[in-house]
């Protein structure tokens, strides 16, 4: 059976696709789920803040005392000619590079344009295959607008595209006013490939100790419809390749993104819950259930359940709302 795909550029074995998580902080476990049978690997991700705090720390230590002796000032050149921020996850690109023979897929976390952008180029520098852009911004200012917070994608995007060639691809979140107008500018901006969609963590308060705290929740499949909607909607209407991401747990999960136009599944919270192994399990189901439906490879259903393609076209949108609840029973 032919799994292989195309992402970001890249031929792929399956469009079976570790997404950024503890998993790959080490490079053992980078081996293990290249053994295990991914097919690329996206690399935990360097986040703005990790940027900001070492180039605050270097900056402190570079001009302290400095107002005691004015003319040692001449000494240093200015914080922002230094090459700073996290060696260690450049060096985590190169060993990886050295290590395994799948694409590596970097990831930088942040939410605008600053000093952490400076870290693409030296990614790419490094050796990684493609980026992707986790864009998590949660805007809580009454007075900032969705043209500006809409904008501000953009002009990430064209400020890391300037300075680079590799592949880009943007991890968004569904929280748009037109979630098909967001993903044609960012086309138009050149992006590469789209992940849908960003996962945000909510909060929780500690009744005990009566503080706000960070509650995780791993994604089940249930929380595969959203992206699995919009992937239907987008495919054949962007030229930028589609990657879909949350809720994805079988075979089956895979199949359905798929057919809607996905290019690559990406998994997590299965790695986690089930193990490396289940990486394994997924693609053999994929071969059985491709072959009992006469499919000789991936590509032949990949986009023909999209909105594009299907017989019913309204399924997506609002009225299979309106099916939905016309038909729902209550159980007995």
């Amino acid at each position: 059976m032919d799994l292989t795909t195309r992402y970001l550029g890249m031929n792929l074995r399956t469009p079976l696709v570790p997404s950024a998580s503890p998993l790959s902080d080490e490079l053992e476990g980078i081996k293990r789920m290249e053994d295990a049978g991914a097919s690329a690997i996206v690399l935990h991700s360097l986040f703005e803040e990790q940027v900001k705090s070492e180039q605050e720390t270097i900056q402190y230590h570079l001009m302290y005392g400095t107002d005691s002796f004015p003319e040692s000032l001449t000494f240093f050149p200015k914080p922002s000619e230094f090459i700073t921020g996290p060696e260690e996850y450049l060096s985590s690109i190169r060993k990886a590079k050295d290590a395994i023979r799948i694409p590596i897929i970097a990831s930088l976390n942040g939410t605008a344009i600053g000093g952490w952008i400076d870290y693409a180029r030296q990614i790419q520098q490094a050796g990684a295959d493609a980026l992707e852009l986790n864009i998590y911004s949660i805007p809580t200012e009454l007075d900032r607008t969705s043209i500006e917070i809409e904008q501000g994608y953009i002009d990430i995007l064209k400020a890391v595209k300037s300075v680079v060639s590799i592949p880009v691809a943007v991890k968004l979140s569904p929280f748009f006013s037109n979630m098909a107008n967001m993903a044609k500018r960012l086309d138009q901006a050149a992006a590469n490939g789209l992940v849908l969609f960003n996962r945000f963590y909510q909060p929780d308060i500690n009744l005990s100790e009566l503080e706000v705290q960070a509650n995780i929740n791993l994604s089940t499949s249930q929380d595969m419809r959203l992206p699995l909607r919009w992937l239907a909607i987008l495919h054949g209407r962007v030229k930028a390749d589609l990657a879909a991401t949350g809720g994805i747990y079988t075979a089956q999960d895979v199949i359905k993104m798929l057919m809607v136009g996905a290019d690559v599944t990406m998994l997590c919270s299965v790695l986690l819950n089930k193990g490396l192994k289940v990486i394994r399990e997924i693609e053999t189901e994929m071969c059985e259930w491709l072959s009992e439906h006469d499919y000789q490879s991936v590509r032949q259903l990949q986009g023909s359940m999209s909105q594009k393609n299907c017989a019913d076209p309204a399924a997506f949108e609002r009225a299979q709302y309106m099916r939905a609840i016309m038909s729902y029973k209550q159980p007995a």
